[in-house]
């Protein structure tokens, strides 16, 4: 991002805010892709997949690796103009907030498994992956901006 003042304006927030939520929407439809690849590679891979009879542990896997994926994309791309620390104290928090939106995915995919019965592929990637990534994407979108990337370089925060 430029080194120029932001825009205090209502109207200059608004677009800093819209930038910053396409910016993180498009990190999290890479993790979307990764975390539903990841677990149908898992799950369903030549009809049952390795984990296919753990399709919670499976999630998990899954939302680990995308998560890794969504940190480097939100750090260098949707926050890069914040300027915080990334030392042990950063990261905790950022693995707290993931555990608090997995917990949320497993939620949708546990209610939907456990709950109605629901076991095909396509009840899992509408429950796990397309709701329970949807409610964890709010979830994250709020808690990183609050939590995690604080620091912006012009000492304002948008998100």
């Amino acid at each position: 991002m430029s080194e120029t003042p932001p825009d205090a304006s209502l109207t200059g927030k608004i677009r800093g805010l819209v930038q910053r939520g396409g910016a993180f929407l498009v990190v999290g439809a890479i993790g979307f892709v990764v975390d539903a690849g990841t677990y149908n590679l898992l799950v369903f891979l030549g009809g049952e997949g390795p984990l296919f009879h753990q399709p919670l542990l499976a999630k998990i896997i899954s939302i680990g690796v995308a998560t890794v994926v969504t940190y480097f994309g939100n750090k260098w791309w949707t926050y890069s103009d914040h300027r915080g620390s990334t030392g042990a104290r950063h990261i905790l928090i950022y693995a707290v907030l993931n555990v608090l939106a997995i917990g949320l995915q497993l939620g949708c995919l546990g209610f939907s498994r456990y709950v109605l019965g629901l076991d095909s592929p396509l009840a899992d990637n509408v429950s796990g992956t397309l709701v329970g990534q949807a409610v964890a994407m709010g979830f994250r979108f709020w808690a990183y901006g609050k939590f995690v990337f604080t620091n912006a370089a012009s000492g304002t925060n948008n998100a």
